[in-house]
């Protein structure tokens, strides 16, 4: 059995790491830029995020997970360079510039509500409370675009029974950081904040669902959500907030942020399923980050053998 030894570094000591990549001028020289330019910028910087430095601390001794992926990876330039974080912009390239001074240390995620023990937890807590894994998991994106992430952390079912939920508690309830002065950029993203989301207990119970802490073998990048957030990879990626500070134990279903904005077009499940569209646009197919043809969408995402069955004789279509 592999124990993951404590870290000698607490989250605090960031060591610097640069990344810098010139895939541009192969690009050029391959006569691709040319081409997809003509096809819109929108569509060059699916295919080929910008590029700035980073800075991360690694993690050793990760358990590799059995519910990995064998599905190529996305780059770490390319997760970390095109995300959804409208607390730091509305344009895919908005949080990797606007958030490289967002402060994450101190941190403290509260845990609350339905439960017998409420308490707070530091991020240095919580990566001693479980064997740190590496969970490649696919990530689907409501917006048709996808990728394959390497995350770091352990099952969200850890922390969840360590607070011993009541019999009252039938949902839980996250809550994103938001602060209006490292978060300018807020105010024009046509959202309410803070971010929060839910599941139901038994979807936040279920071993897929991550207590995220790292992707690439290291701690996330800010604009990637730090220093903690959720990864469930059956639902779309607005499911998995991000810079969690809170997480709420409940009777009734919680509000969620996209849900509250337009009921009809983000359902408090949002499970990606191929056969339930969009009012927008058709959910039957993706296009993976870095790549140009799109592939079919899998209901849950290609989880179904290990999740379908917290949903059975539920209407998708209505439930979504």
């Amino acid at each position: 059995m592999l124990i993951r030894k404590a870290p000698d570094l607490t989250y605090a000591d960031i060591t610097p790491r640069s990344v810098y990549l010139d895939r541009r001028k192969f690009l050029r020289a391959m006569g691709l830029v040319g081409a997809t330019a003509a096809a819109g910028k929108g569509l060059f910087d699916l295919a080929w995020p910008p590029e700035t430095a980073l800075a991360a601390t690694q993690f050793s001794g990760l358990i590799k997970s059995p519910f990995s992926t064998t599905e190529k990876q996305n780059t770490l330039n390319d997760v970390s360079h095109y995300n959804n974080f409208y607390e730091f912009g509305s344009e895919k390239s908005d949080p990797a510039k606007n958030a490289q001074n967002f402060k994450t240390s101190p941190w403290t995620v509260s845990v609350e509500g339905e439960v017998k023990t409420a308490r707070k937890f530091t991020v240095d807590e919580i990566l001693k409370l479980a064997p740190l894994e590496e969970r490649i998991y696919r990530h689907r994106c409501v917006e048709r675009w996808s990728i394959v992430v390497p995350w770091i952390g352990f099952s969200l079912s850890v922390l969840l029974k360590l607070v011993e939920p009541t019999p009252k508690a039938r949902y839980v309830a996250f809550q994103t950081f938001y602060d209006p002065r490292q978060m300018p950029e807020a105010k024009y993203g046509g959202i309410d904040f803070p971010y929060v989301e839910g599941l139901r207990l038994d979807e936040a119970m279920n071993p897929l669902a991550l207590l995220c802490v790292g992707m690439y073998g290291e701690t996330l990048p800010p604009q990637d959500g730090a220093p903690v957030r959720m990864v469930i990879p059956w639902k779309y990626g607005y499911k998995s907030i991000k810079s969690m500070v809170k997480i709420r134990f409940q009777e009734k279903e919680p509000p969620t942020t996209w849900n509250r904005y337009s009921s009809s077009e983000y359902g408090f499940y949002s499970n990606v399923n191929p056969n339930v569209d969009h009012p927008r646009w058709s959910q039957a197919k993706e296009r993976r980050l870095g790549e140009i043809f799109t592939r079919n969408t899998v209901i849950f995402n290609g989880y179904g053998d290990q999740v379908a069955s917290m949903y059975n004789g539920m209407d998708l279509k209505k439930f979504h």
